[in-house]
């Protein structure tokens, strides 16, 4: 599943995920293909199901181990972060979550935490689809106050999707340019692609 994740000291995690209704190609992030019912089938390029009431999400929350998004999680968040839950969340397009309860815990005592996601770099810009994860972790990084850290994955499409090098540096390089231009904190922002960070 496309997801953000919130980090704290290096072992809790939360995971808001998105792809309600059909969203297609960042579905599942690792690649894998997850059938949810007999028929209905979930991978990083499409969502399809055999019936007309759709993909069963309640079977595809229980079978990546999270938790539904609810009214009264939705309360809880907007008392300790003193502002309303984003519109994404109340629409449902952010429908799950793991270890937010602990996140908030995190926050209502005031111990640091900070925020992790990224990309796959696989075209020269981004579209609407790859932007929401990014629109959310801007929210949550203002909403929370925290760093977060962006980690583009060049290293992984020269295997996967059978890029040179230099082409996989060049689109992180790309895909780095629209996220700045999102408008994130960059006191509190670090982004880095594997191929140049990491070697």
């Amino acid at each position: 599943m496309s997801a953000n994740e919130v980090v704290t000291e290096g072992v809790e995690a939360l995971t808001l995920t998105n792809g309600k209704d059909g969203a297609g190609d960042d579905m599942v992030a690792t690649g894998v293909e997850v059938v949810v019912q007999d028929d209905d089938i979930v991978n990083p390029w499409s969502v399809t199901s055999s019936t007309d009431a759709g993909v069963d999400y309640d079977k595809l929350i229980k079978r990546f181990g999270s938790s539904k998004i609810d009214e009264e999680l939705i309360a809880r968040f907007e008392k300790i972060t003193g502002k309303p839950a984003h519109h994404f969340i109340k629409r449902g397009i952010f429908f799950s979550h793991r270890d937010l309860h602990t996140i908030l815990t995190l926050k209502e005592q005031g111990k640091p935490f900070y925020m992790y996601t990224g990309r796959g770099p696989s075209s020269e810009s981004l579209h609407l689809g790859h932007l929401i994860p990014f629109i959310m972790s801007k929210w949550l990084q203002e909403t929370f106050d925290v760093p977060l850290v962006i980690q583009l994955t060049d290293d992984e499409k020269t295997l996967w999707k059978d890029l040179k090098v230099e082409a996989a540096i060049k689109l992180s390089r790309e895909n780095a340019k629209d996220i700045i231009a999102m408008g994130f904190d960059l006191d509190k922002t670090f982004i880095f692609n594997n191929l140049n960070f990491m070697g």
